[in-house]
């Protein structure tokens, strides 16, 4: 996807979302489309897919995370909403900061906007994007001063 300062044209952009192939992610079962993408900005929204049993463990929301489910549900596992459990046609948003681990019994598929990509953190200490890159390197120069 293109930055969209850097996009040659002010037109409109479709995404064909069902001719994208699905992206695996460092987490087992877990799969992007990758609908939207400024690399400079970190700004994301994409499609993801959980296969069943698959979750994300302990991660963080920088800023703001928008999640719709289209299919299935994905349940927190622990965090502030531990046990929140979210279904088809509903919407979720997590204030910057949050944390929290989740997965999904049966699978689930999503759209889900970041303003930034979150921080995973993994069982050596590591902080990583869900690409594996250390997130600080990549990313912690957006982030704005007054959150860390």
């Amino acid at each position: 996807m293109i930055n969209q300062k850097h996009h040659p044209s002010l037109t409109s952009q479709i995404i064909k979302a069902h001719s994208l192939p699905w992206q695996e992610t460092k987490f087992s079962g877990v799969y992007t489309k990758t609908l939207f993408f400024d690399h400079v900005t970190g700004q994301l929204t994409a499609l993801v897919k959980m296969d069943p049993g698959a979750h994300l463990p302990d991660h963080e929301h920088p800023l703001i995370e928008q999640t719709y489910v289209l299919e299935g549900y994905l349940e927190d596992l622990e965090g502030i909403d531990q046990g929140l459990r979210v279904g088809p046609d509903e919407f979720v948003w997590r204030p910057a900061t949050s944390r929290h681990a989740v997965h999904t019994p049966d699978g689930c598929l999503m759209l889900a906007m970041f303003l930034i990509p979150n921080k995973f953190f993994a069982p050596t200490g590591d902080v990583i994007d869900m690409a594996g890159a250390n997130w600080a390197n990549k990313w912690g120069h957006i982030l704005p001063k007054n959150i860390s």
